[in-house]
């Protein structure tokens, strides 16, 4: 294999001043890949080159601002090729985004990019032009986290784009983007996004010595980083927030938190994210403040039911069956009686058999994912009560939680493993193995403390301000009457404690 085939060998190589050398190298480097295109020309009698990477860049517009004014270009018999390349650096706008490269790691990592470089005979270095052309998903309605009166554009895989919605909706210098590279192959731009006047600046150094520190080969998407952002790799839960929704990503900055943009991936991330946050959605600043606490309670119930309810019924069942009345007893001596299993068989079951119907609905094609969960969940539920396996409470008890855990999608990997941890306490000890099962998660949620910011704030350190928004939101004329009020969870998210 050829030194320069190894990307740390001609990382930090300098560009030869001969052109055919550089060509050759460039061709080493990349083993002469099909996709390569080079394309040599002679301007004012000196051999230049333009090199591209097929499909990354926009014909149209590279013959128009790059071929074009080359082939016009009209120098005296005595120039020579530093002249040629004053022009392109010094005289000539052919392109907004446009540099200076002396590597070829740095020649590389724009060409892979989406940029058109030009080389010059007798120049030992080369200009770049961004003329991207490859093809991206138009902004669509984010899929994931639907609001009712939201806004009805997402995030897509295109990093600037990204970044344009964002600064769309905040036109303040205060809004800061950082571009740094991860992953030693794909080298992955990731964008730090912050608001100078809200974000602790030992939060926004934190997160990028975090980034710093991965050495993955590649970053394919939001998940590669997750847990370069997060130490606590032992606990159930994570304070690394994802979102594809502009707005919501926009209002978690106005609260001190730090945004990373992955290239790529139609998903941000924002820390540090606090346990309250998963019950509060965009829509809620477009509710009234009597229906937000209404929701939010809803929503704290389901979290409830959704976790504890199988293993609830599994312990009562089973371990304390005089917490029933004595006709629902009855009731549930005569289904219990017609299964051949235990009651807390008979749950893990049903619970993984709907884990199965909802995993098939999410990978099948939209078309009949829907159709195949809901009619495989009817066919098998109702043959399964009728031939004895299982009895109908417990199909019931399975419906409410399955409903209940579409309320908080943020949480349903969590609620999905508590729940059958749950069923298992429930069956082998009662509400005793419950409860003890809920101190240790309870303890862990505690020590959560990312990035020194308390995954239980506002409540564990306890702060009035912030509590306030678990249950209400403030009104809008309070707010804007009240500056210290406008950033309420600020502190808690480890932001600027002063007024703004």
């Amino acid at each position: 294999m050829d030194k320069y085939a190894d990307y740390k060998s001609y990382e930090n190589k300098k560009i030869p001043a001969s052109l055919s050398d550089a060509l050759t190298n460039l061709r080493t480097i990349t083993g002469n890949t099909m996709d390569l295109n080079i394309m040599e020309v002679t301007v004012s009698g000196h051999r230049c080159a333009v090199v591209a990477i097929e499909a990354m860049t926009s014909t149209e517009v590279m013959g128009e601002l790059i071929f074009r004014p080359l082939c016009e270009l009209k120098l005296s018999e005595n120039s020579t090729p530093q002249d040629i390349f004053d022009y392109l650096t010094k005289y000539s706008l052919m392109s907004a985004e446009r540099a200076t490269v002396y590597t070829f790691g740095e020649a590389m990592v724009r060409l892979f990019s989406g940029f058109a470089l030009v080389l010059c005979e007798g120049i030992a270095s080369g200009q770049v032009y961004g003329i991207q052309g490859f093809d991206k998903r138009t902004v669509m309605e984010p899929t994931s986290d639907i609001n009712i009166l939201g806004g009805r554009d997402g995030f897509i895989e295109n990093l600037r784009t990204n970044m344009s919605l964002v600064r769309r909706r905040m036109k303040t210098p205060v809004l800061r983007f950082e571009l740094v590279r991860a992953g030693k192959q794909s080298n992955t731009e990731i964008c730090i996004a912050y608001m100078a006047d809200r974000a602790s600046p030992e939060l926004v150094e934190s997160v990028r010595r975090r980034l710093a520190s991965i050495k993955l080969d590649a970053i394919l998407t939001s998940g590669y980083v997750t847990p370069f952002l997060s130490k606590s790799h032992k606990s159930i839960f994570t304070p690394v927030e994802s979102t594809d929704r502009p707005d919501a990503f926009c209002a978690k900055l106005c609260r001190g938190k730090v945004g990373v943009i992955i290239d790529g991936t139609p998903f941000a991330l924002l820390v540090p994210s606090l346990f309250v946050e998963n019950f509060a959605t965009v829509d809620d600043w477009a509710n009234r403040p009597y229906y937000v606490l209404y929701i939010r309670i809803v929503k704290y119930l389901a979290f409830f039911l959704s976790v504890m309810l199988p293993g609830i019924y599994v312990a009562l069942a089973t371990f304390h069956s005089e917490t029933f009345t004595y006709k629902l007893l009855l009731s549930l001596v005569v289904s219990e009686q017609s299964t051949p299993y235990p009651l807390v068989f008979d749950v893990v079951i049903i619970t993984l058999m709907y884990e199965l119907l909802r995993e098939a609905g999410i990978r099948m094609p939209k078309n009949i994912g829907g159709a195949v969960s809901i009619v495989g969940g009817l066919i098998i539920g109702d043959a399964a009560v009728s031939s004895g396996l299982i009895s109908a409470p417990i199909l019931i008890i399975i419906g409410l939680t399955a409903t209940a855990s579409f309320v908080i999608p943020s949480l349903n990997q969590q609620t999905s493993v508590l729940r059958i941890i749950m069923i298992i306490a429930g069956g082998i000890s009662g509400l005793y193995g419950i409860s003890l099962i809920s101190a240790v998660l309870i303890a862990n949620i505690c020590t959560l403390d990312d990035i020194g910011v308390p995954y239980t704030a506002p409540l564990s350190p306890f702060s009035k301000k912030g509590a306030k928004e678990i249950f209400l939101r403030s009104g809008f004329r309070k707010l804007s009457e009240d500056k210290t009020m406008m950033s309420q969870f600020s502190e808690s998210c480890g932001g600027k404690s002063e007024d703004v």
